[in-house]
């Protein structure tokens, strides 16, 4: 009998499943589309490429969030879950495609070999919770969020302040003209505020949406301003299927792959959190069991993502507070998000028009997207004892500055063998690497299920960013 199942698995009447679903889609939509646009736009990719990254993305959210909902024999979590690519692999990522040698299919074939990594060790990823209390995963969420405002910031003024273009067969590097315009750098604004305001004065749902909103009504503004054109959207198909590995058979080197793996561990320690935090507010009981299906999921979604010319994959905080905002916790809700995205990928007009955004329109969402995962990791580190232990200060003041080394001092490594360089040229890894050393160092390994509730802490805090 119905009342007999247990809230997370109840089958809602179809109507409420879509339209629920819908809206965990429009929470996680903007931010879903932000990594591939990102990559695309580094890699200077042409237009149809970047868009179809985008469908790519979607296609395999969908993909890797029915793995997780649904579940298979021994793999995913069965909780209302939202997969979408992790922020944490952009600086690494962005490190891989300025890498010689490496470029786009460097990075898909790290990708796949970091999903078979995290496939084999989620069994004994509650050993390593330890190594990841608040002060490690705040500060590192903390160098995240900072890493990422260079780029929301550089959309703002209109794309990077300087282009490489190859004259005479020389490459060389050229002032942006449209850097910093005053249109760009107010339609910018403009989202900016629309955002603020309906944060302010709304609730519930549209306040939940009110980064996708505003980057509506700011390509609303850049279209009546003749700033954004249609003229690829019109070109584009309305249907097509997502090829896998369109671009080629992945490579598979060394040191990016490391590179991944360590990003990996950072995002199972935070999916973790999430799981954890997803039990508490479903009623459902979350066991180690549980934790390495839902992990193991994470890693299959990862290495589609990279089958599928995509990213790596973890939980979206921002669907886990839907969760609570709404108190719905069927998982067959977010199964049906899971579908709406697989369809949305199919529709290449849809990705087109994203891809048409004008960078200044996405600049002023990046600067509150970006800026929130920021102030996630300042609200984590709100939870450690800086008090009695003085040592915490010096875990998250020298890891900060290792993290911040890449974006301030770009040629500070640039004798450094190139193997190295996506290492060594991520401020997230080298954070990571330097908390998880010093802390350490500090103050030794903390007991497992010390360490699980602080995991259960952390999840709170990044719920309710």
């Amino acid at each position: 009998m119905q009342q007999d199942v247990h809230p997370v698995d109840q089958f809602l009447p179809v109507p409420k499943l879509l339209t629920l679903g819908f809206q965990h889609v429009l929470v996680m939509y903007a931010g879903a589309v932000a990594v591939p646009l990102i990559l695309g736009r580094a890699l200077k990719m042409s237009p149809e490429d970047v868009s179809f990254l985008i469908s790519a993305d979607l296609f395999a959210c969908g993909l890797a969030t029915l793995v997780q909902c649904v579940g298979f024999p021994g793999v995913g979590i069965r909780l209302p879950v939202m997969m979408g690519v992790t922020f944490a692999s952009v600086g690494p990522m962005l490190s891989m495609a300025a890498t010689p040698n490496i470029g786009l299919l460097g990075i898909y074939g790290s990708v796949i070999a970091a999903g078979v990594f995290a496939v084999l060790v989620a069994p004994f990823m509650g050993r390593l919770l330890p190594l990841f209390p608040p002060v490690v995963t705040g500060t590192i969420i903390v160098v995240i969020g900072i890493s990422l405002m260079r780029i929301g910031i550089n959309w703002a003024g209109g794309g990077l302040p300087t282009l490489t273009k190859v004259v005479d067969g020389v490459p060389g590097a050229f002032p942006n003209p449209g850097y910093g315009q005053l249109e760009g750098l107010g339609i910018a604004l403009f989202v900016l505020l629309v955002i603020l305001g309906l944060i302010r004065w709304f609730s519930g749902f549209v306040a939940n949406v009110a980064v996708l909103l505003g980057i509506i009504a700011g390509a609303v503004l850049a279209t009546l301003l003749g700033v954004m054109h249609f003229e690829r959207v019109a070109s584009a198909s309305w249907v097509d299927i997502v090829m896998p590995l369109r671009f080629g058979l992945p490579t598979f080197q060394l040191v990016p792959i490391i590179t991944m793996c360590i990003v990996m561990v950072v995002v199972m320690i935070e999916s973790t959190g999430m799981f954890l935090a997803l039990g508490e507010m479903t009623g459902r009981a979350v066991d180690r069991a549980s934790i390495t299906r839902g992990l193991r999921a994470d890693g299959v979604g990862t290495i589609l993502g990279g089958i599928f010319n995509t990213f790596p994959y973890t939980s979206f905080s921002q669907n886990v507070g839907l969760v609570g905002v709404t108190g719905v916790r069927s998982r067959w809700v977010t199964a049906t998000g899971g579908l709406i995205m697989i369809a949305l990928g199919l529709l290449p007009k849809m990705s087109a028009l994203v891809e048409a955004l004008p960078q200044v329109v996405l600049g002023g969402a990046g600067i509150v997207m970006f800026g929130m995962v920021a102030a996630t990791g300042a609200r984590i580190l709100t939870t450690v004892d800086f008090k009695t232990n003085r040592f915490n200060l010096f875990v998250v003041a020298i890891s900060v500055g290792f993290g911040m080394i890449p974006l301030v001092a770009p040629n500070f490594f640039r004798y450094t063998p190139d193997a190295l360089h996506p290492l060594l040229e991520s401020g997230i890894l080298l954070a990571a690497i330097t908390s998880v050393l010093l802390n350490l160092f500090f103050n030794g390994i903390r007991g497992i299920e010390a360490a699980q509730r602080e995991a259960s802490v952390t999840a709170a805090a990044v719920e309710h960013a």
